[in-house]
């Protein structure tokens, strides 16, 4: 009796599919507001209309719950050729509370299509741990049984969000397996979900859904301050994916112990094509094993690039690294600028990779500006010297790891009080959980123990705090400046919100441009503005455009910007340059 493999027919069809030109429906960069049912019109008329719906991308474009039950009503219909659903940056604006009702009707009308989805892209839309639960029910459908891509870039997920979206998986995985018996069950691909501050508790989380699926080719998390412990964890998960192409973990804190972890897993992944650890505290030895699992004989043929850069990295490691790439005949980009090679270091790299016929992949190597000259090449006798003490490194890597456990412990000490008595970079980054969420919280507990009304004194403690967070947009430490954007952001809407709802606009406007130094206060016991307003003015370039920002908070603001602040007896304005900026696109809405 001749048997049949139904999941590599399936997939065979599905490629056979991809060859085939797709249409669809696109509002891509149209900057419609749909409120109403009526609002969604054009898009009802549009996927009514197309003949074969096989995309519909919906970016740049905001979609309220009302909106979304008239759009899904036309995919109930229309919507069974469904297979990429382009939905990026499509709730701006939105309150929370609408996010998750807008992707529940979306989810629902999939489900009534019978719709099999193979790309689900939901990047920068910031909807948070609230908004991972209209996404959940979604993920856990059979409209996703058969997705191969997700892509959640920038959605401000955190910890909590992260566990949601894990379980969501979970259940997809399970469930899929549930519903045909003999098929393969839930086969993501791609998935990508950079900036959204996972830390480890959600690595590890993920992990875990890593390790059920198997089938992954690309994992892309840069930016999510993810530490040793993380990392061990999602190497562990990828020694189990062994198609694995892509890995992205920019920007977390790999530290020598999470390069062991990762270089463990390396022998099972011959078919890794990119690797990007850039920014991820390597140092010299995590560079060196790295190096070494990649030299390993006839090992990851097909690598083509590999970015090591601002890392630490001493000379030290420089024949390991030279040696990883020797044989790699499909290399064509070397990236190791940001390190602390030192001249001569960098000139035997140079020398080496000639020798080597690979000097053409390598990129500009330009020298971490905080490390000095005479630094780096101090710190590369130092670690000549460790190398050939093995009772010196592993005191060395015990020290290092040390250091390591003290950062995660601070980390986790980092209340949102400290913050705002110390708002730095560094605490910004360190305060776990949603921070939207605890700020919020913050404000309320304050205000229970105010002595004026609960509204007035919780609307002052939250631009207090929104001050405090955004004074770190002119932050030059880019992971900083991009969380407090984000932060910032999600604050400012929620403050929006409350005014509006509790109609305390005029008393908002008012405790807004104290607070931005722009009119005194009639309060001498209120506190001095101890925040960088550079920061607090760069971020309302891009928070007073935004839909939530109230017309009559952008008038006000309109008009006092333009007044120079008084210091002392002469009246200077030591925020001329930002402040013009700021005028300029008030100007141009």
């Amino acid at each position: 009796m001749t048997t049949f493999n139904l999941t590599e027919i399936q997939e065979q069809l599905n490629k056979a599919s991809e060859k085939t030109p797709e249409s669809g429906v696109s509002f891509n960069g149209k900057s419609l507001k749909l409120n109403s049912e009526a609002d969604a019109e054009e898009v009802v008329k549009a996927i009514e209309q197309c003949q074969k719906l096989d995309y519909l991308d919906l970016e740049g474009n905001t979609l309220g719950p009302d909106a979304a039950k008239a759009v899904a009503k036309a995919l109930e219909a229309k919507g069974s050729s469904l297979k990429r659903a382009l939905w990026k940056d499509m709730f701006t604006g939105r309150m929370k509370t609408e996010i998750p009702l807008a992707l529940e009707y979306l989810g629902t009308g999939l489900c009534a299509a019978q719709t099999r989805l193979v790309e689900l892209d939901l990047s920068d839309n910031a909807f948070g741990p609230v908004g991972v639960k209209g996404l959940a029910t979604l993920l856990s459908s059979s409209a996703c049984f058969t997705l191969r891509e997700l892509k959640l870039n920038n959605n401000g997920l955190g910890i909590t969000g992260g566990k949601m979206l894990a379980k969501a998986l979970l259940n997809c995985h399970e469930n899929s397996s549930k519903e045909n018996v003999g098929t393969a069950p839930l086969a993501l691909r791609v998935f990508i979900a950079g900036r959204n501050r996972l830390e480890n508790d959600g690595a590890a989380a993920l992990a875990e859904v890593f390790t059920k699926l198997t089938t992954l080719e690309e994992i892309s998390m840069p930016q999510n301050g993810i530490y040793h412990k993380g990392i061990a964890a999602l190497a562990q998960a990828l020694s189990v994916n062994p198609r694995l192409k892509i890995l992205n973990l920019n920007d977390n804190t790999v530290g020598p112990e999470g390069a062991r972890a990762l270089a463990k897993s390396l022998p099972n992944l011959p078919d890794l094509e990119k690797l990007n650890l850039g920014d991820c505290l390597l140092k010299t030895r995590g560079a060196s094993v790295l190096a070494e699992a990649l030299a390993n004989e006839g090992a990851h043929r097909n690598l083509m690039e590999l970015n090591l850069s601002f890392n630490e990295i001493g000379a030290a490691s420089i024949d390991a690294i030279v040696a990883a790439v020797a044989d790699k005949q499909e290399l064509t980009s070397l990236v190791l600028d940001g390190n602390v090679f030192g001249s001569k270091g960098r000139e035997n790299l140079e020398g080496a990779l000639i020798a080597s016929q690979k000097l053409s992949v390598l990129g500009s190597l330009e020298e971490n500006e905080s490390e000095s000259e005479g630094d780096s090449e101090s710190g590369e006798e130092t670690e000549s010297e460790d190398s050939d003490d093995e009772n010196k490194t592993s005191e060395v890597e015990k020290e290092d790891d040390q250091e390591i456990s003290k950062i995660e412990k601070d980390k986790q000490n980092v209340t949102v009080q400290d913050f705002l008595k110390n708002p730095t970079a560094e605490n910004l980054l360190r305060l776990q959980g949603d921070k939207i969420q605890l700020f919020l919280e913050h404000a309320k507990s304050q205000s229970v123990n105010g002595h004026e009304s609960q509204k007035e004194t919780y609307a002052e403690v939250l631009i207090r705090s929104i001050m405090k967070v955004s004074s770190l947009c002119a932050s030059g430490y880019m992971d900083a400046r991009i969380e407090a954007e984000r932060v910032t952001d999600g604050l400012y809407m929620e403050l929006f919100a409350y005014a509006t709802k509790t109609d305390q606009v005029s008393q908002l406007n008012n405790v807004f441009l104290i607070n931005l130094g722009l009119i005194k206060s009639e309060d001498k016991t209120a506190g001095r503005i101890d925040w960088n307003l550079e920061g607090c003015f760069k971020a309302l370039e891009k928070i007073s455009t935004k839909d939530y920002f109230l017309t009559e908070t952008r008038n006000a603001l309109k008009v006092f910007i333009e007044l120079p602040i008084k210091t002392g007896k002469v009246r200077v304005d030591p925020f001329q340059n930002v402040k013009a900026s700021l005028k300029k696109v008030l100007d141009q809405i």
